[in-house]
């Protein structure tokens, strides 16, 4: 078998923690090896996150974080507010732009796969757009509950499992680990 080269498709999905976190590792070794890297944070936004800071002393030329949400969105009885659907969308536009114009070596989709089950974006323009990147261009896309388009159209795929988790134990979120 000849190898292949090509840019993947990868989702880190599941209930478990650590997801944002493997993709930060995946951008960690891109820019190590010198390949250029944006990560569009599709819910986060108004908090600030260590990652924020370790992407900026790697320098703007080769790792870009940007945080287009609001931070939580409300789910469940209501439809999530207009204004998270808005920057949701707003989020999708810019990253399909840094994905088909081939900028960047990696693009994250961080908590993108939130955006898709809360029906603020549609799974279907996302899978036409992971098929048409170009070749060599990585996708990682992170959330729980991945759609099955999304899982099908991927090269790995990768499921974060909790067994156990310091919540259970009363132990708030610890700067350095959850942000």
């Amino acid at each position: 078998m000849q190898e292949a080269k090509k840019g993947l498709i990868i989702v880190h999905t599941g209930p478990g923690k650590g997801k944002t976190t493997a993709a930060l590792g995946l951008a960690f070794r891109a820019v190590g090896s010198g390949l250029r890297v944006m990560m569009v944070q599709f819910i986060k936004g108004s908090w600030h996150y260590g990652e924020l800071d370790a992407a900026k002393m790697l320098g703007d030329d080769r790792f870009q974080i940007l945080p287009m949400g609001r931070g939580f969105v409300k789910v469940g009885v209501e439809k999530p507010d207009p204004e998270d659907i808005r920057k949701a969308e707003e989020a999708w536009n810019f990253a399909k732009a840094r994905i088909l114009g081939g900028d960047f070596d990696m693009v994250i989709l961080d908590e993108i796969n939130y955006a898709i089950t809360y029906k603020m974006l549609n799974p279907v323009e996302v899978v036409e757009t992971l098929r048409a990147k170009p070749e060599m261009v990585h996708v990682v896309l992170t959330g729980r509950n991945a759609h099955p388009d999304i899982v099908e159209c991927a090269d790995l795929v990768t499921e974060m499992r909790e067994i156990k988790h310091p919540y259970q134990k009363g132990i708030i979120a610890q700067r350095g680990i959850e942000y």
